[in-house]
């Protein structure tokens, strides 16, 4: 079976696409924006990277979210509720870790499924 890469760099691949799954990098926002804008940044590029792929935010299969401050979970969770599909809620853990910088609020790892 074979593998795509998207936007492949030195150091990654904004995704990998294999046996009918696609599997994104983790995305984030423009650092020193607030976590709701750094969350819609973010899943803009993940709708980018997933039709780029040949699917949809309607067919992800798993998504990870990590907060640098679990104290902004409700306000990601406002960015998420209006961006993801009702009724295709994808399987989701959050958790609060120290991400790259400490510029980045929030970090989003997609996993999706192709038609």
């Amino acid at each position: 079976m074979s593998i795509t890469r998207i936007d492949t760099g030195a150091r990654m691949s904004g995704a990998v696409v294999h046996n009918g799954t696609v599997y994104l990098a983790g995305q984030v926002g423009e650092p020193g924006s607030d976590v709701k804008e750094q969350a819609r940044q973010a899943l803009a590029e993940v709708d980018r990277l997933l039709a780029a792929a040949g699917t949809d935010k309607s067919r992800i299969l798993q998504t990870i979210v990590w907060l640098a401050d679990i104290a902004d979970f409700a306000a990601m969770n406002e960015v998420w509720e209006s961006w993801v599909v009702p009724g295709q809620t994808p399987a989701r853990a959050t958790g609060e870790a120290k991400l790259a910088t400490p510029d980045y609020k929030v970090e989003f790892i997609v996993t999706a499924a192709l038609p």
